[in-house]
């Protein structure tokens, strides 16, 4: 292959990955878009690899081909650290950063071994508390921010604290926002841990001691009420770490407001999760106001 074919094959796979995030991560897109240039393409290669592994499991007709796709993608970071061809847009893309920049073959390989994990669970097999879901968060989310600040070459202790704190807020958000979905094919408790549940009687006791879970609107809305809280919690973590983040870092902080977005939309609707309303726009508000939001939170250099 030569250089010019090359050159274009990967400008191909950056631009697939665009493609990607844009379509399938819309809010995190705009977010990606605010970075500096230098740092848009490692980036979008990461969110893409993202898009990639939440939706195996959704996009396969049958559970054990999704798993099978996960784990596909798991072998694949092995061989881009390993400097092997894989034809693939986002692995070619995310092939270039590796080699282009120092992110973590841990972290990388930690976010996809998470979903490898979440899509092994059985459906009755539920999480016992909200720690076991800021994990998942954490794994699966922060390390893409991890990542991003590593790929700029953004050494800040205070910086990857904050982006603990955002992804774990923004995971379980997300999650969250997803329940409907889940309950479309009948997985619809799947993120709400037990010890939750119970105390917002969406669990009962039976005899034997048997449980068995309860359709309760109020008891769901107050159970996501609880798990918005500490997704709260984080965000307000976060912004207290802010005046010691490097100036370089806020940008990659950004995901902290689409999480605050959809927070804000969840406390309008009462924490129910299926409203409507969370449905529309981006997030639940209108497209041009949440660019607005994220540009004038990133114009005054906040996050």
């Amino acid at each position: 292959m030569n250089g010019g074919s090359a050159s274009s094959n990967l400008r191909a796979a950056f631009s697939h990955c665009v493609q990607q995030v844009r379509s399938y991560d819309y809010h995190h897109y705009l977010c990606l878009l605010e970075l500096p240039p230098s740092m848009r393409k490692a980036a979008f290669a990461l969110r893409a690899l993202n898009v990639e592994t939440a939706r195996a499991m959704d996009v396969a007709s049958d559970p054990r081909i999704g798993l099978m796709r996960l784990v596909w993608w798991q072998e694949a970071i092995d061989k881009m650290f390993a400097k092997k061809l894989i034809e693939h847009p986002t692995a070619q893309a995310l092939s270039s950063v590796i080699a282009e920049t120092k992110i973590s073959k841990i972290w990388l390989k930690r976010s996809v071994e998470a979903r490898i994990n979440d899509a092994r669970r059985e459906v009755t097999d539920m999480p016992e508390t909200i720690g076991e879901l800021e994990k998942y968060a954490e794994d699966t989310v922060s390390t893409m921010l991890y990542l991003t600040l590593q790929a700029g070459g953004i050494k800040s202790t205070a910086a990857d604290h904050a982006a603990s704190h955002i992804g774990k807020a923004s995971g379980i958000l997300l999650l969250l926002k997803s329940l409907p979905y889940h309950a479309s094919r009948n997985r619809l408790f799947s993120y709400i841990p037990t010890a939750v549940a119970s105390k917002h009687g969406l669990i009962v006791k039976q005899g034997g001691g048997e449980e068995r879970w309860v359709d309760s609107r109020e008891g769901l809305c107050d159970a996501v009420y609880e798990m918005a809280s500490v997704a709260n919690a984080h965000l307000e973590k976060a912004r207290k770490l802010a005046e010691n983040v490097p100036a370089e870092a806020l940008p990659v902080l950004l995901p902290a407001v689409p999480a605050q977005v959809l927070l804000d939309s969840l406390s309008k609707v009462q924490f129910d999760v299926f409203d409507p309303r969370l449905t529309r726009g981006v997030l639940g508000i209108p497209p041009l106001w949440y660019q607005l939001k994220l540009k004038w939170t990133s114009w005054r250099r906040k996050y």
